[in-house]
């Protein structure tokens, strides 16, 4: 028996057919098949600030224009917005438009970046075997082939690198470079217990198919390699490509069918926040892959008036479940410099997530995570340690990574009482929020240690003893 009402909506499966772009004045003449072709997108991307401008002179209120044009002034990333992603935007109501929020920033909505934030946040750099290969988990290298995306998002975590330079921000090049490839597949090589390597950037979109291909040989040339991961968001926002760019997909599929020939994953992680981003477009260009045996996972990040809604959530969810996309990873959104207005906080993103669990299947159920700053690598949203809503400090462990260490992440001050705006807006306060924060989380430590000794039946010492357990030996004997 279906207990709940909303367990019959079937509004998930209503995927837009409109011609959606022609609401643009400069596209309202294009066609779908000229729409479809992967070249026509790539050639009428909007790349700099002023076509921006220029393709909204005619549609949106002047004060919103200028807030724009000032908004691109103190961004961290440089535009890039495909035609498929700016059609759907609803610029009758461009404030609140959930696509705009996450492309196309505005002056008016900015807000001063939290006082712990750095620019590379969660450490990549200083996990960086070679140059573009971070090698932080044991068994798994994250392998950034280049600089550059089909889409730059505000909230992008590797705005140190990846677009080009803005008027505040120099970034580090990872431009296309085969001896900066080979240094990283000779690291690979030469590192047995690497099994799972993440082929990322950039976007893996932006590679030719004959680099998909040589990339794909190369890694698939080192025994000791049984996982690899396209990392793209090209299906949500340019997905004709899997229509139109014949070469590209044969290209993807040969190193799929070559690994599954060898015993070796190779699938995509694609990256759609919202359900409005997926059309009917989307879900013909993903049956490509999928009637190619090709699996496809998603990771979104919680954004701020974008998707921190159950409902939203729920929805999209369903949808990506729908046209054969596995919803893997909602990421509590990162320290972003100039892009505080998009973050939302680690309570949010539990309560959250507790109201999606069980509106579907398990394995069609993303784990809500937080990437720990510092290059604590991903934690379970709901794991802190310890959780202070009054200063919006969470304390993670990654033992994992680094037993011995603790990660802190911060929600956005804008978004905590006003007790706990008035301690951030003083800097005195800074070194005693965190302190505190660490003094609970190491008091919450003990005590679970306390516990899990009085579940052993075992003799307690003292409180260094207590804090000696640990929690391995205690599953071992449990399980």
């Amino acid at each position: 028996m279906v207990r709940n009402k909303h367990c019959l909506d079937t509004s998930h499966r209503d995927l837009s057919t409109e011609l959606f772009w022609q609401r643009v004045p400069a596209w309202k003449d294009v066609d779908e098949a000229t729409f479809l072709d992967w070249k026509w997108q790539a050639q009428n991307t909007v790349t700099k600030p002023q076509q921006v401008l220029d393709l909204l002179k005619d549609i949106v209120s002047p004060a919103f224009l200028e807030d724009v044009r000032e908004g691109f002034k103190g961004a961290s990333m440089s535009v890039r917005v495909s035609p498929y992603i700016f059609g759907l935007i609803d610029w009758d109501q461009p404030y609140t438009d959930p696509q705009r929020i996450q492309f196309v920033p505005l002056k008016s909505r900015f807000r001063k970046d939290h006082p712990l934030l750095t620019f590379d946040s969660l450490g990549e750099q200083k996990d960086s075997a070679v140059p573009g290969l971070t090698h932080r988990y044991s068994d798994k290298a994250l392998f950034l082939a280049m600089d550059t995306c089909t889409v730059y998002c505000r909230y992008c975590t590797r705005s140190y690198a990846v677009g080009s330079n803005t008027q505040d921000y120099e970034k580090i090049q990872l431009r296309v470079n085969r001896m900066r490839w080979q240094r990283a597949y000779d690291y690979i090589r030469s590192t047995p217990h690497l099994e799972d390597i993440v082929i990322s950037g950039g976007d893996t979109y932006q590679l030719k198919a004959d680099q998909v291909a040589e990339i794909g040989e190369a890694l698939l040339s080192i025994p000791h390699v049984r996982r690899l991961r396209w990392a793209t968001k090209g299906p949500a926002i340019m997905p004709m490509k899997l229509l139109t760019d014949h070469d590209w997909v044969d290209a993807l599929t040969g190193v799929v069918e070559q690994g599954r020939k060898q015993n070796v994953e190779v699938c995509v992680h694609t990256h759609f926040n919202h359900p409005k981003e997926i059309t009917d477009i989307t879900q013909r260009s993903l049956s490509v892959l999928f009637q190619r045996g090709i699996t496809v996972r998603n990771q979104s990040v919680l954004i701020r008036g974008v998707n921190d809604d159950p409902e939203i959530m729920k929805m999209l969810v369903k949808r990506l479940a729908y046209v054969n996309i596995h919803p893997y990873y909602v990421y509590v959104h990162d320290l972003v410099s100039g892009a505080e207005d998009l973050r939302t906080t680690v309570g949010s993103a539990v309560a959250i997530e507790k109201q999606v669990r069980g509106s579907t299947a398990g394995f069609k159920t993303p784990t809500f995570v937080v990437d720990a700053p510092g290059g604590g690598g991903k934690r379970d949203a709901h794991s802190y340690e310890h959780y202070n809503r009054e200063t919006g400090v969470s304390v993670y462990r990654s033992p994992a990574v680094n037993p011995d260490k603790l990660y802190y992440y911060c929600d956005p001050i804008d978004l905590l009482p006003e007790s706990g705006q008035a301690r951030w807006a003083d800097p005195s306060e800074h070194d005693r929020i965190i302190a505190e924060a660490t003094e609970a989380a190491l008091a919450n430590r003990h005590q679970e240690a306390h516990e899990r000794k009085s579940l052993l039946h075992l003799p307690m010492t003292s409180a260094n003893d207590v804090e000696d357990v640990e929690m391995s030996g205690a599953i071992e004997v449990l399980g």
